[in-house]
């Protein structure tokens, strides 16, 4: 089996602090001695398998490469307080690195949902967060900084899954009644409704990402983020989101993306005070860390190790 869609290419372990098993893959880096940490947060429809062709090459480049599924994703656990929103998941995320693996100070990864979890845990964290990396995520809009920029909205054709997986989560849950009818919801979001650009996925590349959401309670609970942004009661507490004056900020931006604002690169830069970018990312879409991981592995590398970045 080629090892991009080999689901044992690296070893998961878990971490239990938050009463549930979040998994984990936790590479070192390959020179050895202390690394800096370099946590990779997926979105959704994903799980930690998005990252399978960038963890090795960025431990290569020298960093302890941390990469979570969060709760409720994947091979982790489900929420023990029923909660599936930014903050909790941040919160998750912390504790992982901070307390289970021990590390003082970390560099963010994240697009899609992990985009938001990133952008609270810096914002959270300002002191254990030294720089993100983000690419093609929501944002927090600034109505003053943002006016006229155009296209600042997702495309209102591609939000109706958006509105029912958050307001009609068990309808849509209990239509998707089979393992093979979950995969093909799932697999929609990597084929025909053009999150990627077009011919990103082959067949077995979308059989891989999209095994994880086989199983009912996996899906039911992935719908949970979107629930959150409707109901304040699936709310853990009020999200941070917002302006980011400190954390030094990479963007980057996939625009084959049908899915996120269409000047997402524009409006980050309204966002992050110290954005590094943006920069487009040609022929690619949603997914950066599969659709253009050489990219995406550079770029991250030559801001890591720029010291006008630290």
């Amino acid at each position: 089996m080629e090892s991009s869609v080999d689901p044992r290419r690296f070893a998961t372990h878990y971490s239990r602090l938050r009463g549930f098993d979040q998994a984990f893959v936790h590479e070192r880096a390959r020179h050895g001695g202390d690394a800096p940490a370099l946590v990779c947060v997926h979105g959704w429809p994903e799980s930690k398998r998005i990252f399978w062709k960038v963890i090795e090459p960025l431990a290569a480049a020298g960093f302890d490469v941390i990469v979570p599924d969060l709760r409720g994703f994947g091979d982790s656990g489900l929420a023990p307080d029923g909660f599936y929103d930014t903050p909790t998941h941040a919160a998750d995320v912390y504790s992982l690195v901070h307390d289970q693996l021990g590390y003082e100070s970390c560099v963010l990864l994240g697009g899609d949902l992990g985009g938001p979890v990133i952008q609270e845990m810096a914002l959270r964290w300002p002191d254990f967060v030294d720089r993100m990396v983000l690419f093609n995520s929501p944002l927090p809009f600034d109505k003053e900084r943002m006016a006229g920029i155009e296209g600042t909205r997702a495309p209102r054709e591609a939000a109706d899954y958006f509105i029912r997986q958050g307001t009609g989560a068990d309808g849509l849950a209990a239509e998707l009644a089979t393992p093979e009818a979950r995969r093909r919801y799932i697999a929609t979001f990597y084929g025909s409704r053009f999150w990627a650009h077009p011919g990103t996925f082959s067949s077995e590349e979308v059989n891989f990402h999209t095994e994880p959401f086989a199983r009912a309670e996996v899906l039911r609970a992935s719908f949970g983020g979107y629930e959150s942004v409707f109901d304040p009661a699936k709310r853990s507490e009020t999200p941070l989101m917002g302006r980011n004056e400190v954390t030094p900020t990479l963007v980057l931006f996939g625009p084959s993306d049908h899915v996120i604002y269409p000047a997402f690169d524009r409006m980050a830069e309204q966002v992050f005070g110290k954005c590094v970018g943006p920069f487009l990312v040609r022929d690619c879409g949603h997914f950066v860390p599969w659709e253009a991981p050489h990219v995406l592995v550079s770029a991250t590398s030559t801001f890591l190790h720029d010291p006008r970045h630290t």
